[in-house]
C-alpha cells in the first residue's frame, strides 16, 4: 500500500496533501514515479506524460528501432513523387467519453501540431484534408520523415469534450487503453482501464503517475516498496540496488547523450581550436566510471552505437589529451596568467555553466567538468537551476555553457530532432550561434531520402561534421534504468521513452497464486 508522507513531499520540494492521502487508496493501484512535473495538459507542452501513461494515442506509433507502426492511423501510402500521403484510420475508435472518433477530430489534432512547438511545424505541408476514414496530407516538397513526425506526442488525438471556451484544453479525453480520472498538477494524475479500448485488455486496472523531484526520494520510494516502477535514479542508488538485488532493475540503452552546449557567439568559444581543447580536457572514461558507474557509457562521439546508422565507425574517437589541449589554446592566443589561469587580450577564460537536477547525474558531472577545466586554466561557475533555464538562456542570449541530456528521438527518426538542434538557427537544446551549410544540406536531404544506402551515407556524414566541428561536446551516452517492485511482472522499457507500457504489466503476486 502506497503512503507518501508529507515529509517526503516536502523533500520533493512540493506540498500536496491531497496527493499524499489519495495515494493510499488501493493496493491495486500501480504506482509509477518519475521526475517530470505536469506543467500543462496541452499536448504541445507536457502532453507526453499522458501518452506515456497510455491515456492518449498519437496519429502513428513507433517501434523500438524508430520505424513507424500503426496507431490512430492503421495504414498509409505515399505517391510516387513523394508529395501525397494517404492514411487510413483505424475503424471504430472510441474516446473515453463514449463518443466515436471521426475524421474531423484527427484533422483538428494535426492542425494543432502544425504550430510550434508541434512536430508538424517542421514538415513542408501544403494541406491536410479528410474524408470518410482517410486523411490526405499534401506536401510542397518530398519529406520522407513525415511518419516520424506523425508519431510525436504533439499529434495525440483528443475528443471535442477535451476543449473549453476559446479552444483551451480543459481535460484529457483520449483513445488509449487507460482514461484519465484525476489530475493534480504539477505532481500527479490517475488513470483507469478503459473498457471501450479495442485492443487487448490490460491486467492493471488503475495506475498513478507521481512526479518526485529529488532522486533520493525516488530511491527511497523504490526501496521501501511504496512505488512499483521508478525512473531516473541517481547512480549511487542504482549501485546499491544492484548489490542488494532488491528492488529489481530493468535497463535499456537509449538514443540519448549527455552533452555540453556552447554559445559559439562568445569570443572565447567561437573558434574550433578552443572547442576541441575543451573537449580534450574532459576525461569521459573517468566520468562514466566514477559518476555513472557504467564505463561503457563514455561517449566517443555524439551518437551511441545503438542509434542505428548514426554511429560513425570511421571517425576518430573523442579522447582526453591535456597536453594537446594546452597546445591548441596557445595556438589561438590563450596564455597562462600568474594564477595559472588562462587569459587572452587581457580577459580571463571565465565561463558560466547551467544545468539542472531533474537528471541527478548532471550536477555531479558539472562539478567534475569544473575541476577538469580548472586544471586546463579555465574558470567555470556552475549554476544549478531548472531545466527551463537552458532554453531560456538560449533565447535571450545569456547562455554560455549548458549541460543537458538530449534525446535524439523525441521524433522517432533523429532527423526531426537534428533539424531543430543544428539547423541554420540552432536550437534550444543544440547549437547556439553556430551553423554549417553542409550539415544543413545533409539534414535537408535526409528528410527527403527514404531508407537506403544513400541515406546511410548521409547519416554518417552528419555524424562526421558534428564530430569535427563540436557545436556541442559529447560527454556520455545514456542507459535508462528503472527500479521495479516485486508486486509486478512484465515491465519493459521503451528505448524511445514514448510509453511506460503499463498495459503490458501484470500483477506478479496473482501470477504466483495462480501457479
Amino acid at each position: 500500500m502506497f503512503v507518501l508522507t508529507i515529509a517526503a513531499l516536502s523533500a520533493c520540494g512540493r506540498s500536496h496533501p491531497e496527493s499524499a492521502t489519495a495515494a493510499g487508496d488501493s493496493e491495486d493501484m500501480l504506482q509509477v514515479v518519475g521526475p517530470w512535473e505536469i506543467v500543462s495538459i496541452d499536448p504541445l507542452r507536457s502532453g507526453y506524460l499522458f501518452t506515456r501513461m497510455q491515456a492518449t494515442e498519437t496519429f502513428l506509433d513507433a517501434a523500438d528501432d524508430g520505424s513507424p507502426r500503426p496507431a490512430v492511423a492503421r495504414d498509409w501510402s505515399v505517391s510516387s513523387d513523394g508529395l501525397t500521403w494517404r492514411f487510413e484510420l483505424r475503424p471504430n475508435i472510441r474516446f473515453h467519453d463514449g463518443t466515436t472518433l471521426v475524421v474531423a477530430d484527427v484533422l483538428a489534432a494535426l492542425e494543432r501540431a502544425r504550430h510550434p512547438p508541434g512536430s508538424l511545424a517542421l514538415a513542408p505541408i501544403a494541406s491536410i484534408e479528410g474524408a470518410g476514414s482517410t486523411i490526405t496530407i499534401a506536401l510542397r516538397t518530398p519529406f520522407a520523415q513525415l511518419p516520424a513526425l506523425l508519431a510525436h506526442s504533439s499529434t495525440q488525438v483528443l475528443a471535442p469534450s477535451s476543449f473549453g471556451p476559446g479552444g483551451a484544453i480543459t481535460t484529457i479525453v483520449g483513445t488509449g487503453p487507460y482514461r484519465v480520472v484525476e489530475v493534480h498538477p504539477p505532481q500527479s494524475f490517475d488513470v483507469v482501464r478503459f473498457d471501450g479500448w479495442d485492443g487487448p485488455r490490460p491486467a492493471v486496472e488503475r495506475a498513478r503517475y507521481l512526479a518526485v523531484a529529488r532522486s533520493e526520494t525516488r530511491g527511497l520510494l523504490a526501496e521501501s516498496g511504496q512505488a512499483d516502477v521508478v525512473f531516473t535514479l541517481d547512480p549511487a542508488t542504482l549501485v546499491r540496488f544492484k548489490v542488494s538485488q532488491r528492488p529489481a532493475l530493468v535497463a535499456v540503452t537509449m538514443p540519448r547523450s549527455i552533452v555540453l552546449l556552447m554559445n559559439a557567439g562568445l569570443s572565447a568559444l567561437s573558434d574550433i581550436g578552443t572547442r576541441k581543447a575543451l573537449s580534450l580536457a574532459i576525461d569521459r572514461p573517468a566520468i562514466a566510471r566514477a559518476v555513472l558507474r557504467d564505463p561503457e557509457m563514455a561517449a566517443t562521439q555524439l551518437f551511441p552505437p545503438t542509434l542505428r546508422g548514426w554511429y560513425a565507425t570511421h571517425v576518430a574517437p573523442l579522447v582526453t589529451d591535456v597536453s594537446e589541449a594546452d597546445r591548441l589554446l596557445r595556438e589561438v592566443g590563450w596564455t597562462r596568467g600568474r594564477d595559472s589561469m588562462l587569459i587572452r587580450d587581457g580577459q580571463p577564460f571565465h565561463l558560466e555553466l547551467r544545468t539542472f537536477p531533474d537528471r541527478p547525474e548532471l550536477p555531479i558531472i558539472a562539478t567534475v567538468i569544473q575541476e577538469q577545466f580548472r586544471r586546463l586554466g579555465v574558470r567555470l561557475d556552475v549554476q544549478i537551476g531548472n531545466s527551463g533555464d537552458i532554453p531560456l538562456g538560449h533565447r535571450d542570449g545569456s547562455l554560455q555553457l549548458g549541460l543537458s541530456a538530449r534525446t535524439y528521438t523525441t521524433v522517432p527518426d533523429p532527423v526531426g530532432t537534428l533539424l531543430q538542434d543544428f539547423g541554420p538557427s540552432g536550437g534550444d537544446w543544440g547549437a547556439m550561434n553556430w551553423s554549417n551549410a553542409e550539415l544543413t544540406d545533409v539534414l535537408n536531404e535526409l528528410s527527403i531520402v527514404p531508407e537506403s544506402p544513400q541515406r546511410d551515407a548521409l547519416k554518417q556524414r552528419a555524424a562526421e561534421i558534428l564530430q569535427n566541428e563540436l557545436p556541442v561536446i559529447p560527454i556520455a551516452w545514456y542507459r535508462q534504468t528503472a527500479a521495479v517492485s516485486d508486486r509486478v511482472a512484465g515491465v519493459t522499457l521503451d528505448p524511445l521513452e514514448r510509453s511506460y507500457r503499463i498495459a503490458q504489466i501484470t500483477w506478479a503476486t496473482r501470477q504466483q497464486a495462480a501457479r
